[in-house]
């Protein structure tokens, strides 16, 4: 299982929650069991977030695998200039 942990920013689609533990094998298998548990935050999931598995930061990520036991965070885009 992977442990994911949400950010604030996350946690108002979750009912407060700020971590769960999920059985997937990529990133979009992980994206579609949370929504099933929080219906409604696949969308903000799929919606511009980089993924970071294990401390490593990757956009585009769909289909990385999900390690057994990894840490995912869902990464919000940063605006800035």
């Amino acid at each position: 299982m992977a442990r994911v942990i949400f950010g604030s920013a996350l946690r108002r689609y979750t009912g407060g929650v700020d971590e769960v533990e999920i059985e997937a094998a990529t990133v979009r298998s992980l994206i579609n069991a949370l929504d099933r548990r929080f219906p409604g935050l696949g969308e903000h999931l799929g919606s511009g977030m980089a993924v970071a598995i294990d401390g490593e930061i990757m956009t585009d990520a769909l289909y990385e695998p999900v390690p057994e036991g990894a840490e995912v965070h869902f990464l919000p885009p940063i605006g800035g200039g």
